[in-house]
């Protein structure tokens, strides 16, 4: 490793251009976090699985610091939507589909949903590495010259800038705050209600920062550069540091054990041709993945739609926010998560020999919230979680399976929570 040549410098001009780049961050966090997730479910569970129980035990402990990134990777996420509320911006909890090879976001920045093993722990190590690092992607990551101009501080409309590591990203968001402070007052860049935070008490996440000034909005910059890349330079309990230990553990395993393989040959899945994808992408066609796969997608969805309905609610009432927070967690770690476990065990189709299915985080049209309005927005927000039920008890009396069973257990419990804040003339007859 060797140290990168000085990355340009990020334009902050005006309130637009630090629009943009939150924006970008955000979706960064988020693919990045469905990345570690993705590796997350595809490890196996244990010696049943043909691992002797000491790499049973270090594939258990991967497991579980895959997951504590992720969760670090939803605090990022969360914060920066803090970020994007305290500048009067509405929160991006849309992206494009995996994979973004190249186009999407800067050059030296590529995503993709890629099984455990060493291509995914060097892809992770890339995109953790700290700034200024020169280091390598994984081989099936091709470099691609940088396709962003510079931009001009005079250019009022923004558009994508290049930079080669997140940690620069948010050091030029860092810069940008601080000059608009400067040229317009502290107080008329943070517009946002305070209101509009995720906050520690809601959340019940010590380390969530609500942002509401510039000296808030450094303390959220600054936990996500740290949790990342590491306190300005110390990277050994960051993100990066906990990744080359598991790099180091599993080198040393498979160099012992060369026919190691710690996970499942799960394939990033989807349920139809994305939408916003030319090339033609792998879909799961085996009956039993796909009745796992859909209510999978449909729950990933309904945490969005709950987070956003969270970040933008109206009169919601402390409860109802609370209840909105439950839904999301409860989704994601009761429902989504369980059901992402078990596709990777099931077959992927017959087009794909000897892989598995892998969950890709299907978005099927560009995310948004529902109406403003509090009342058809939960009621809608209850409808689809009644189809949701509905298909899972589907799916189980199909296969049998008790994965997706007791995943419509948790969703129909969380509905009739939903339901006690539905207006009963809005409710289906």
């Amino acid at each position: 490793m060797s140290q990168a040549p000085t990355e340009p410098p990020i334009v902050v001009a005006n309130r637009e251009h630090l629009w943009w780049l939150l924006n970008e961050a955000s979706q960064l966090e988020h693919m990045i976090l469905c990345q570690y997730l993705f590796a997350e479910a595809s490890l196996k569970s244990g010696t049943e699985e043909g691992l002797t129980p000491e790499q049973a035990a270090a594939v258990t402990e991967w497991g579980g610091v895959l997951r504590s990134i992720a969760v670090e990777e939803m605090l990022h996420l969360a914060l920066v939507t803090n970020l994007l509320a305290s500048i009067g911006a509405a929160p991006t909890l849309g992206r494009p589909n995996f994979p973004q090879r190249s186009g999407y976001f800067p050059a030296g920045i590529q995503l993709d949903l890629l099984p455990f093993g060493e291509q995914a722990l060097r892809h992770f190590l890339y995109l953790e590495r700290p700034e200024g690092m020169e280091l390598q992607d994984a081989e099936s990551f091709q470099p691609i010259p940088p396709s962003r101009t510079g931009l001009d501080p005079g250019e009022l409309m923004p558009r994508g800038q290049e930079y080669q590591t997140i940690g620069h990203l948010y050091r030029g968001l860092e810069q940008g705050l601080r000059a608009l402070c400067d040229r317009l007052g502290e107080r008329a860049v943070f517009v946002g209600p305070p209101r509009a935070q995720a906050t520690p008490e809601r959340f019940r996440w010590p380390q969530l920062v609500a942002v509401t000034d510039l000296k808030s909005a450094q303390a959220a910059i600054d936990l996500i550069i740290e949790q990342g890349e590491g306190a300005r330079g110390d990277w050994r309990q960051a993100h990066y540091g906990r990744f080359l230990a598991i790099w180091e553990q599993y080198a040393d395993l498979r160099a012992r054990d060369p026919g190691f393989e710690p996970a499942r040959p799960a394939l990033a899945g989807y349920l139809r041709q994305p939408f916003d994808i030319a090339a033609p992408q792998p879909l799961i066609t085996d009956p039993a993945a796909r009745r796992l796969a859909e209510p999978a997608a449909v729950a990933y969805e309904l945490v969005l739609h709950a987070l956003t309905r969270f970040f933008t609610h109206t009169d919601e009432s402390e409860e109802q926010l609370g209840l909105l927070i439950r839904l999301s967690i409860g989704m994601m770690a009761d429902v989504l998560r369980p059901l992402a476990h078990a596709m990777t065990a099931l077959p992927a189709g017959p087009e794909h020999p000897g892989r598995t299915a892998g969950f890709a985080y299907e978005m099927y049209y560009a995310m948004s919230n529902f109406v403003p309005w509090r009342e058809p927005a939960w009621a809608l927000l209850h409808e689809r979680m009644l189809i949701l039920v509905e298909r899972c008890r589907e799916a189980g009396r199909a296969g049998g399976d008790p994965v997706v069973t007791a995943a419509g257990a948790r969703v129909a419990e969380l509905a009739a929570e939903v339901r006690a804040h539905v207006p009963p003339e809005l409710l289906p007859s």
